[in-house]
């Protein structure tokens, strides 16, 4: 979904989390994540005044975002797009005034079906993020949006909305670039 809006909309730049877990199946180095070490993780996270925007234990693995690239694509004037969980989200709260949305699926019966579906998680890997996602839905409405992601192209126009929407409220262009209101002084 995340790829899609991203693709119709021009300014904005994902971030490239890091991550400890192992790759999966196609995924590559720098583009999905920057997969790591544990020891390389934790490194990164003890730089100072750099190191995470915000990083968590997720599924036994540890995630995080780097600060310096997402402070470098803001001052480039993108909007920097995060995938992260809940407890990423409340810390980069507690920092800074970032618009959130919390998406979810239909139900958990569903997030289940879609989990099978991936093939590639263990039954105890399904079981934690069933328990996990529980406990994530508690957090939703501390979200300024909620996507529910039942048919995928309502989920892409209502993602692409917010994302102009607060554009608008912003002073920004639909391509992200701030407006010049210049000339509309009196």
């Amino acid at each position: 979904m995340l790829k899609e809006v991203m693709a119709g909309l021009p300014g904005l730049v994902f971030s490239v989390s890091h991550t400890t877990r192992p790759p999966r199946a196609g995924e590559e180095n720098g583009r999905e994540y920057h997969f790591v070490s544990r020891a390389t993780f934790l490194s990164i996270q003890q730089r100072q005044p750099s190191g995470f925007l915000e990083w968590a234990e997720v599924h036994g693995n540890l995630y995080g975002t780097g600060r310096e690239e997402v402070e470098q694509h803001l001052q480039a004037g993108k909007d920097v797009v995060l995938d992260i969980d809940v407890q990423g989200a409340m810390q980069v709260m507690e920092s800074a005034d970032p618009v959130t949305v919390f998406i979810t699926p239909p139900s958990l019966d569903e997030l289940e079906k879609r989990l099978r579906g991936r093939g590639t998680e263990s039954e105890d890997n399904i079981a934690m993020r069933l328990k996990n996602a529980r406990t994530e839905l508690v957090y939703k409405d501390r979200y300024d949006y909620l996507v529910v992601n039942d048919r995928l192209h309502e989920a892409i126009e209502s993602l692409r909305a917010i994302i102009v929407a607060e554009r608008c409220r912003r002073r920004r262009s639909l391509n992200g670039e701030t407006l010049n209101l210049a000339g509309l002084r009196g």
